[in-house]
């Protein structure tokens, strides 16, 4: 990208960046605030004042803005495809283990199961719905999707050649590819081998991203309530964002081979042994 055109800022919790090759005007940069605002608004477990926070006191039932139906498809197609490992259900119990809104990182209980799917949430069209109080988590595949929201105004307004980049979880667009460094997940300042990107999402998940024990970590089963120890980063290579960032999520559980049976995908997977495997048609390499 030539003469490109920066705009930083913070959202949801994270380290945004967005690069063009046309200016960034002032009311577009307002746009892609008020585009993180709303999602924030609306999905985050760490506000008081969001619909999610309400759910969780009172039950019921929350409106969704377009973008929800989607959201819901997917969590709802990786909870089948992972036999309930990831869930929005989970969110109660990474409270429950110190990952709360007040970010205590104390647990105050023992690990156990989230609560069934089926018996409390309905995620329709417009609604997404809990028949008894209760604390969802879409941050196996949300910041995904606010990535593609931004994106996707972004090119509405005449960007076509522009990075989405939220701290690792990229979508873009322009001619040519760039290569992405991957991070070492035990090393920072390290990668273990760089990917090619095109026009598409690449999207990274790492246990040690958010660690406050031992042990403990954001990606946790739903099945258990317990933190995964087996896989310790993934990298998704996907069309859009939000199914690279739940299929980063996925793979923590599921195998590569029934994942791809639904969708149409690379990745990169790190074991907590020091394997790493890849799938065959990646556009990148791994450092020896």
């Amino acid at each position: 990208m030539s003469s490109a055109h920066s705009f930083c800022f913070v959202a949801i919790g994270t380290s945004w960046r967005v690069d063009s090759s046309m200016p960034l005007l002032p009311e577009q940069q307002a746009g892609l605030l008020r585009l993180a605002e709303n999602y924030d608004a609306l999905y985050s477990r760490f506000r008081a004042d969001s619909g999610i926070t309400r759910l969780a006191v009172t039950g019921g039932s929350l409106p969704l803005p377009p973008h929800g139906e989607a959201l819901g498809r997917l969590l709802r197609s990786l909870h089948e495809l992972t036999d309930g490992a990831v869930s929005p259900l989970i969110g109660e119990r990474l409270a429950e283990q110190g990952y709360d809104a007040a970010y205590s990182f104390v647990p105050t209980i023992a690990p156990s199961p989230a609560r069934s799917w089926d018996d409390v949430l309905e995620w329709s069209v417009d609604t997404v719905t809990v028949r008894e109080p209760a604390l969802l988590d879409v941050g196996a595949a949300g910041k995904g999707q606010l990535v593609d929201l931004m994106f996707e105004y972004l090119v509405a307004e005449g960007h076509d050649d522009v990075v989405v980049d939220a701290s690792g979880d990229l979508r873009r667009s322009g001619s040519g590819s760039i290569t992405v460094a991957l991070e070492h997940p035990y090393d920072a300042s390290l990668a273990i081998g760089t990917v090619e990107l095109g026009s598409g999402a690449l999207c990274a998940s790492a246990s040690n991203r958010r660690v406050w024990g031992d042990g403990l970590h954001h990606i946790v089963d739903a099945r258990t309530g317990s933190c995964v120890d087996t896989v310790v980063a993934t990298w998704v290579l996907a069309a859009d964002a939000m199914t690279a960032d739940g299929l980063c999520t996925a793979l923590f559980f599921a195998d590569p081979a029934e994942l791809s049976r639904s969708f149409d995908f690379d990745y990169v997977l790190v074991y907590s042994d020091g394997r790493a495997r890849f799938s065959a048609s990646l556009q990148g390499a791994l450092f020896p």
